[in-house]
């Protein structure tokens, strides 16, 4: 019964998705001064072929390596028997499945690192296509390891999906959030995070034994995420580089028109093109900053640190380890162990509809008060959990409310530093900076998930029913810091933002050097959704 439920979940979540794709997207683009007569389409399709072959593969790649745990640790301790005739003991498979699963935030970090210097070498489009070099390369790997008989050849493969997911991570926000105006800019980033949560829903369902979850066909399930790659290889080329690429980076005024009139479906808007020619006037003479000019630079100072802080809050939050909590809390609960893969798909589902959600409120509520009310309900949830796991022996519906926990707190999680802390960093930089800025948020994205995977075990064998209480801690402390530091975005144009980070770098001090905040502040409509 619970496993005819799941199915009957996901596969509704989908079917409502689809079918109401199209009508939330015209109608926030009704309720922008869009030219009615305009074709939403474009921007919409070409969200989902970006996507598809983008964020989606991080939410995938990280999914599908739950299933064939056992398939491939038995296949690690094959191949030392048979090359050096030894029998590897527990502990030793344990470290080379570690590093074959952490060693794919390794090459998120590389990836996040070269995706600044991509994108504004080859720009924004051209580089989500070149990053699928990366992609087919491990595939490949992936699909000949097993007939190779080589471990070497997965770790080799996690390596550069890793490497595909970073650059996806960085590069897709930043296309969006420079492709749609400005009313919907917040929810085309955030659409980035809905496809993150469909690929972990994804790469689920692909895992369940009776499609690629089984010992024949590991290898297959890893090689998979070769199909959403070709499908964005055979459809981006179709649509438009990003309208602020083409006029700020590269000068070409008539290639940028053209793009905002194609992605718009109508003759573009002249308030639209005269925002993007200020910002032009802002950055002209100016060379793209690097990393480190941004830490050196006072004008930016609290734009830098709250990208740090919130990046590093996203992984540091344990939305991640309460995954490994849900198969413990799961069996307790009295669910089979067979049914428990379905589960989990749930769980997955769970995120996905929150990002959604996310997406139908960004432009209704603004983003600061879905990042903090996210923080703060995540604090509240890691604290009934804590309760929770402490009595569950002592009160028997106690596992049921963990269960329960499971779900608010990815649910929490996915209203609201999901799908916000990826817009920021094209809303509160300029173009000059925002690449280097993107390199900098998805740095810290990797090398905090690359330390929770390390030290989570540690929390668990030593704090027990505890472990989540720093979680706690650190969902306070994000909540604490965008109430007081961060400043609310929407409906604001990049001036008018960085004047009001102005204001908090040089507090105290006279302002000088940047236009009254009045002149350049716009309302924000309500929008309902870019979807997919």
């Amino acid at each position: 019964m619970i496993q005819g439920f799941c199915r009957d979940f996901n596969r509704s979540a989908v079917i409502f998705l689809l079918k109401n794709t199209k009508y939330n997207f015209r109608f926030a683009m009704s309720h922008v001064g869009v030219d009615k007569k305009g074709n939403d389409l474009n921007l919409m399709l070409m969200v989902t072929s970006c996507a598809i072959g983008g964020t989606l593969q991080y939410g995938y790649n990280l999914a599908i390596m739950n299933a064939p745990t056992i398939f491939i640790q038995n296949f690690v301790n094959e191949t030392f028997r048979e090359r050096w005739d030894v029998q590897l003991k527990n502990y030793q498979v344990t470290l080379v499945w570690t590093c074959i699963v952490s060693i794919y935030s390794l090459g998120g970090l590389a990836g996040a690192l070269i995706a600044g210097p991509m994108s504004i070498t080859f720009g924004r489009k051209k580089t989500m296509l070149l990053n699928n070099i990366f992609l087919m390369l491990s595939s490949l790997l992936a699909l000949t390891s097993r007939a190779a008989k080589s471990f070497e050849m997965i770790i080799i493969s996690r390596i550069l999906v890793g490497i595909n997911a970073g650059i996806s991570m960085n590069v897709q926000p930043m296309y969006f959030g420079e492709s749609a105006p400005k009313h919907l800019r917040g929810a085309a980033s955030l659409s980035s995070a809905i496809f993150t949560a469909f690929g972990v829903v994804l790469g689920q369902v692909v895992g369940l034994r009776e499609i690629l979850g089984s010992e024949p066909c590991w290898q297959y399930l890893l090689a998979s995420n070769a199909i959403p790659g070709l499908i964005q290889l055979l459809t981006l080329p179709w649509f438009p580089e990003s309208p602020r690429y083409l006029l700020i980076d590269r000068g070409d005024k008539e290639a940028c028109i053209n793009a905002l009139r194609r992605l718009r479906g109508c003759e573009v808007q002249r308030s639209e093109l005269d925002e993007i020619l200020q910002e032009q006037a802002e950055a002209k003479g100016l060379r793209p900053s690097r990393p480190w000019e941004l830490f050196a630079d006072r004008n930016v100072r609290w734009q830098v640190i709250s990208i740090i802080t919130l990046s590093s809050a996203m992984q540091l939050c344990g939305n991640d380890s309460i995954y490994f909590y849900a198969y413990y809390v799961f069996k307790e609960s009295g669910i089979s162990p067979d049914m428990i893969q379905y589960i989990t798909i749930c769980t997955g589902t769970c995120e996905f509809t929150a990002c959604i959600i996310c997406n139908l409120l960004i432009e209704r509520q603004g983003r600061k008060i879905l990042l903090m009310g996210g923080y703060v309900l995540m604090t509240g949830w890691a604290i009934v959990f804590t309760i929770a796991l402490c009595l569950e022996h002592k009160v028997e519906w106690m596992p049921y409310l963990s269960m329960a926990c499971i779900f608010t707190y990815i649910l929490s999680f996915g209203m609201g530093p999901a799908g916000v802390t990826g817009v920021l960093p094209t809303e509160i930089f300029s173009q000059t900076a925002r690449p280097a800025a993107y390199m900098i948020a998805g740095s810290m994205m990797w090398i905090n998930l690359f330390i929770m995977g390390m030290i989570f075990p540690f929390l668990v064998s030593e704090l027990g029913e505890f472990c989540f209480v720093p979680f706690a801690a650190v969902c306070f402390l994000s909540a604490l810091y965008v109430g007081l530091v961060l400043p609310e975005t929407k409906g604001k144009t990049l001036s008018a933002i960085a004047n009001e980070f102005h204001k908090l770098n040089y507090r105290g001090q006279d302002k000088q050097g940047l236009p009254a905040p009045q002149a350049q502040y716009q309302l924000g409509e309500v929008c309902h959704s870019t979807a997919l």
